[in-house]
């Protein structure tokens, strides 16, 4: 590893300051599960590493009537011990998880999984069907935009230069609201996905009927997708095994995966139906309130 600078603001001005100044050549170290990893193997170089830990508002975490707002630097144990998104978030508990052990998690962020677009990131999916904004911070201003188009490519995003990732604004879920994660991996050894997939459900009082549904699925394609055909077939429809298989089946046709050492284009687009099918079930058992 190369040597680099090391910078540690305290203020999100100060932060942006520091980017701006570092040029290319700055990144930014939320959890360092990606960065470090990267920069041992010398596929990063970057001159300056800028440490996000002690900015407030990348790690604020708080609650209003109608909305959690989870700071990019919160990490991933503390997502998992808060009360109140156990409560409502049971689903960003199924993969924040899965993220490593008990160490890892005391490091990595949900805003970090973002920024590092890997295909196969396991938050991603989750937030995507939970109607995550991520609120970005630059020289020019602020901007919000949807989870599901934040990712370009693999490795890739939406922000432009000098931008942040600084939080994520997640709406408190409705009443007979569930939300669901699962993944695939080949072995226990090889802890990245081969598929997963993300579904939120609401349904009737009766609970019968579904409101709404929204899946994303991950490792399946470039980035992890937000399949919006699957929202005709499920809205106002029977809680049915045909209807979610049909939702499925949709997924399963828009994954486009690649044949690489953790799996086939084949063995993915199966694991798609399966996964999507168990991620709805799972989203209707909590929905009904049991999980």
């Amino acid at each position: 590893m190369r040597n680099f600078d090391y910078k540690l603001p305290t203020s999100l001005n100060e932060l942006t300051d520091m980017l701006s100044h570092g040029g290319h050549t700055a990144r930014l170290l939320a959890g360092g599960t990606d960065l470090v990893v990267a920069m041992r193997g010398g596929r990063m170089t970057p001159e300056v590493v800028i440490d996000t830990k002690h900015v407030e508002e990348l790690n604020e975490l708080s609650f209003n009537d109608h909305t959690m707002i989870l700071g990019a630097s919160v990490t991933c144990r503390k997502v998992c011990r808060n009360p109140q998104i156990v409560k409502h978030f049971p689903a960003l508990i199924d993969c924040a998880t899965l993220i490593g052990g008990t160490q890892i998690q005391n490091r990595a962020t949900l805003g970090g999984n973002l920024c590092n677009a890997a295909p196969s990131a396991d938050t991603i999916p989750a937030l995507i069907v939970l109607k995550a904004q991520a609120n970005i911070c630059g020289p020019h201003g602020s901007r919000q935009v949807p989870v599901e188009t934040f990712c370009t490519g693999p490795g890739q995003t939406i922000l432009e230069g000098n931008e942040i990732l600084v939080s994520f604004s997640i709406p408190l879920p409705r009443e007979h609201e569930g939300a669901f994660f699962i993944r695939f991996i080949p072995r226990n050894d090889m802890d990245i996905a081969i598929a997963n997939a993300a579904a939120s459900i609401v349904i009737a009082s009766s609970g019968e009927t579904i409101i709404e549904g929204r899946v994303a699925i991950g490792a399946v394609a470039p980035t992890p997708l937000y399949v919006s055909d699957v929202e005709p077939v499920l809205s106002g429809r029977p809680i049915a095994d045909d209807v979610i298989a049909q939702a499925a089946d949709i997924a399963r046709q828009s994954a486009r995966p690649i044949t690489d050492m953790r799996g086939t284009v084949d063995q993915r687009k199966h694991l798609t139906h399966v996964l999507v099918r168990r991620a709805l079930n799972g989203a209707v058992n909590r929905a009904r309130g049991n999980d």
